[in-house]
Formats: C-alpha cells, structure tokens, sequence
C-alpha cells in the first residue's frame, strides 16, 4: 500500500499514513490530536522515492503505472524475492523427449535496455 505523509496544523506534528489509492484523503484526521486540519506532504513523498519522477495519485492511469510505482519503493531483495518466486517454475519443468524428428529452438538472449 502507498505511505503518504501528513502535517498537523493543530499541534504541528508530521505522520504517515498508508491506505488503498481508493481510499485516499486530502484531509485525513490527525493520529495525535484528532484535529482534520491537514495537509499532505508531498516533498517528503517524493524524497522517499528511489525515482527521480513521480506520478501523483490523480495522474496514475494504469496498473502499469501502479505497478512501477510499488516496484521503486522495493529493496533490491524484495526484487529478487518475486523474481525467483514467479520464475521458479520454469526450472523445475523437467525437459521430455520431443517426438521423431522435432529438435528444440534455442532462446535468443534478452535485450537490456539502458536509459544514459
């Protein structure tokens, strides 16, 4: 779930809150006063992003989009975490013989692409 942060102009005290997109709100109550008298931080939402360019809630308009945005909050072995979870299959398929006459296509290697 997203973190957004928020400050409190009753009592002048930062917190985090984290929610479903769909839940989100401008003016949520504080969590130490109760006060609706808030603001969101978004200097402090960004500073936290590992990417230099990010989209706000209203501008995310594909799960893709979500999905890039949850992928450069994770850690490095977060990353390699799911990647080994959702690519673990592919190893354990044992290879079967192919019928008479057939031979197997060797994969082309991936292309990397690199921003500069």
């Amino acid at each position: 779930m997203p973190t957004y942060s928020y400050n409190c102009e009753k009592c002048s005290t930062g917190f985090e809150l984290f929610f479903y997109i769909k839940d989100y709100t401008d003016k949520p109550e504080c969590i130490h006063c109760g006060s609706c008298d808030t603001h969101r931080e978004y200097i402090k939402d960004v500073s936290t992003q590992s990417s230099s360019v990010r989209k706000s809630d209203t501008e995310l308009k594909t799960l893709g989009d979500l999905a890039n945005r949850n992928r450069d909050k994770m850690t490095e072995d977060e990353k390699i975490h799911l990647h080994n979870k959702h690519n673990s299959y592919k190893e354990e398929q044992p290879k079967t013989e192919l019928p008479k006459g057939m031979k197997r296509l060797k994969k082309q290697p991936k292309i990397k692409w690199t921003d500069k």
